[in-house]
């Protein structure tokens, strides 16, 4: 008997996930590895793993609590570029003291 492997197409689902992941990350999906299950399984298992920059740069919610909390003491509004830079939220808070 000849023993032959047939890869399994991914599934609809992997590919959703595997798009999100890739627009999440800002990297290609590549063509090959969405042809076969295990290899798209791997991609998507490297992709989740990775920590996409854009989160990181964003004032916790903590932060943006504390801003709001001084900007109705001060009577002041907080700049809306603060509210995508965790550097520029900390200065205005800094300064707002």
């Amino acid at each position: 008997m000849e023993s032959t492997t047939y890869a399994l197409p991914a599934t609809p689902k992997q590919i959703a996930y595997a798009r999100a992941l890739a627009l999440r990350n800002q990297t290609l999906l590549p063509w090959e590895v969405q042809q076969d299950r295990r290899s798209l399984s791997a991609w998507i298992d490297e992709q989740a793993k990775m920590n996409p920059g854009a989160q990181e740069s964003r004032p916790t919610s903590r932060q943006v609590a504390f801003a709001e909390r001084l900007a109705r003491i001060k009577r002041r509004a907080v700049p809306d570029e603060c509210f995508r830079d965790k550097g520029l939220m900390s200065k205005w808070i800094d300064g707002n003291k």
